[in-house]
């Protein structure tokens, strides 16, 4: 299964899809379904397409699988002003991506998803 054999065609019952994203310091590999180390000398990466999907925290169903809880950032610096909620202004959202490997690994590259990149 490769990227383009996951087009969609109408918009979902319930939910939307997201698709821009970039993934800085890991790939998804679209054949395993999961994050996967990017190729050498390749910071950024294409993400997925995500299902976003409201709905209450005891109706998710996990199967077993593992995840990358994935920070989104709106740039790649990582930095924003620091609000009063204690959250910057750069932060978005955690994105749940499946993984194979353990999930520090992906901690320790500091793998993140970007709305843009920044020149």
């Amino acid at each position: 299964m490769c990227e383009k054999d996951l087009l969609v065609t109408e918009a979902p019952e319930d939910g939307c899809y997201i698709y821009g994203l970039f993934l800085e310091g890991a790939k998804f590999d679209f054949d395993k379904m999961a994050l996967a180390d990017s190729d050498p000398r390749v910071l950024f990466t294409k993400g997925p397409m995500i299902y976003m999907k409201p709905m209450e925290k005891s109706e998710i169903n996990y199967d077993g699988v593992e995840f990358y809880r994935c920070p989104c950032y709106r740039t790649s610096e990582r930095k924003g002003t620091l609000l009063t909620t204690g959250h910057s202004t750069n932060f978005v959202t955690i994105l749940r991506i499946p993984i194979i490997d353990d999930y520090r690994h992906w901690v320790k590259r500091g793998v993140a998803a970007l709305i843009n990149l920044t020149d």
